[in-house]
């Protein structure tokens, strides 16, 4: 069951109420939409094109961009770093590209983009800053959860955005993994599943179309599937069990749109190096037939080195819409191969590769899809108030929240925490984040201080060790540890000494042998105050979210 959005009210349909939604819609529309059937006027190079989800380059629309989409008249268009700049800017870039469409006869656009909150968070200047997700499952809040989804939608929208392209539901099974660790949820499916479907239903509550990527699971993989093709041999019961937990709970949760992954799943896949995004077993078997999903499927980008090193873009998508996907997306591919790959289609389905109906059956679910959200009928935003409609205070606020309840205290072996006067603590940190002087300063409690460079020089680590002698407890800050932080904090005595990791949760396992460990899983400003906050007991904070291999 998917959700619909309309302004100042949110409701949650069955499929039956969602046709008889999309109906009434399409009595108010535009004359174009005004037949039972709203494919009926379209020509098949316009339904083919509404499968479609394109790439523009630049800041503004230029000419051979906006003859692009008048005459393609794609499905939507997905931002990427060289379309962002201030809110105010990327309002007007919108606003062009939905004015183009329209103008043309066409159909308004889905408007994608990665928000994922964390590393991947490509709209910033101006807008919040939202920490990695772990943060959201440490906390075991799905009310919050549900809110967060819900802030990060009310600033897409006021820029006109209406597709987030989040949340990863992958696991963080593989601590190694070089693209989705600290993009995910975590690492346990029984925590992450339920803490995905609340953000995903606040997502699309407040009006933007949530994507849950990259399905089956990219989580456990070794390599980057945009430099090659990973292979992810994985038994069918684990990946039952385990991979595909965090997707169930996304369906179950009414999400909108399945990325699938440019990876290969042997066990769901017997064509070997068939990609879970072009494979008919995964698409139309796994998602559609067993897991029961019947919203859009998107493939992930198809200008990855996973696809495009086999397969020319017009391939890729021929047979990615072979398989059952409803979205092609591509990031950086020009003008000229987007459209071919349109016609690609178009040919395929005039010489009996691809019926009608495939397409069809994917066009209805695009317009269902976008009747629901009331995108059928495009309004502009005034990039002038922009300001206005981003809740900025009130997310800031949000933001903190995340941190206080999801600062979790993973270990403390030797009952060191909270912090008080007995303890006659030494605080080493980073002389670059003043705000911890400031803010574990503020607990009225006598403490020694000894400020280091993010990489501690040795004269640093030797004075470090100096100083840790003279104190009952020692609590040092790590971002990232790298070599000379791993030497300063052995250099203390570890069985009195905190270790308090700002961003990755994983630099334990450099130094073992402490005896208590505090993560705040995203180096934002935030961090700070609540890691201080429990380290002097002000605040429980929450569960470890993502799992330590060996310990």
């Amino acid at each position: 069951m998917r959700g619909s959005f309309y302004p100042g009210v949110i409701e949650v349909l069955n499929k039956g109420h969602r046709v008889l939604c999309c109906l009434v819609f399409l009595l108010l529309m535009q004359p174009v939409w005004a037949d039972a059937d709203p494919l009926s006027g379209m020509t098949l190079e316009q339904r083919i094109g509404q499968m479609f989800v394109v790439n523009l380059y630049g800041p503004q629309l230029t000419e051979a961009g906006r003859d692009f989409l008048t005459r393609v008249q794609p499905g939507g268009v997905v931002l990427i770093g060289d379309n962002i700049g201030t809110p105010e800017a990327l309002t007007a870039l919108i606003n062009s590209y939905q004015q183009t469409i329209t103008k043309a006869g066409g159909v308004p656009l889905f408007v994608a983009v990665d928000q994922e909150g964390g590393p991947i968070s490509h709209l910033r200047d101006g807008f919040t800053l939202f920490p990695t997700p772990t943060l959201l499952t440490a906390s075991g809040q799905t009310a919050l959860a549900r809110q967060v989804g819900a802030a990060m939608a009310a600033e897409l929208r006021a820029v006109g955005v209406n597709m987030n392209l989040a949340p990863v539901a992958d696991l963080e099974t593989n601590p190694d993994n070089p693209i989705i660790t600290r993009r995910s949820f975590g690492s346990d499916p029984t925590l992450v599943s339920p803490i995905i479907a609340a953000y995903i239903e606040g997502l699309q509550s407040a009006g933007v179309l949530a994507t849950a990527k990259h399905f089956p699971g990219h989580g456990e993989t070794d390599s980057d599937s945009h430099t090659t093709l990973p292979i992810l041999d994985l038994a069918r019961e684990r990946l039952d069990a385990v991979e595909l937990a965090p997707f169930r709970a996304a369906i179950g949760a009414g999400v909108e749109v399945m990325m699938a992954a440019h990876i290969w799943y042997p066990a769901l896949e017997p064509q070997e190096n068939l990609p879970a995004s072009l494979s008919p077993n995964v698409i139309t078997g796994l998602l559609r037939g067993e897991l029961g999903y019947d919203g859009l499927v998107m493939t992930d980008a198809l200008d990855m080195d996973a696809i495009d090193t086999s397969y020319a873009y017009p391939d890729a998508a021929l047979n990615a819409v072979q398989a059952g996907v409803d979205l092609v997306i591509a990031a950086h591919i020009g003008l000229d191969s987007q459209e071919a790959a349109v016609q690609a289609i178009a040919d395929a389905v005039r010489d009996g590769r691809i019926s009608e109906a495939r397409v069809d059956e994917s066009v209805r679910r695009i317009l269902d899809a976008k009747a629901r959200y009331n995108l059928l009928e495009w309004t502009p935003l005034n990039p002038a108030t922009v300001t206005e409609r981003l809740p900025l205070d009130a997310n800031a606020a949000l933001v903190e929240e995340q941190f206080r309840a999801g600062v979790t205290r993973v270990f403390d072996h030797a009952g060191l925490l909270p912090l008080t006067e007995a303890s006659n603590a030494l605080i080493i940190y980073p002389a670059t984040r003043p705000t911890i002087v400031q803010e574990c300063g503020g607990y009225n409690i006598e403490l020694d201080w000894l400020g280091v460079s993010e990489s501690p020089t040795d004269e640093e680590i030797a004075w470090a060790a100096d100083a840790a002698t003279r104190a009952g407890t020692v609590v040092t800050f790590t971002q990232n540890a790298d070599r000379q932080q791993q030497a300063l904090v052995q250099s203390l005595p570890a069985e009195r000494t905190v270790v308090v990791a700002l961003w990755s949760p994983y630099d334990v396992l450099l130094f073992p042998q402490i005896a208590a460990y505090v993560v705040t899983y995203s180096p934002l400003r935030p961090a700070v105050p609540a890691a201080c906050a429990l380290l002097f007991g002000a605040v429980e904070g929450g569960t470890m979210a993502v799992t330590l291999p060996g310990m």
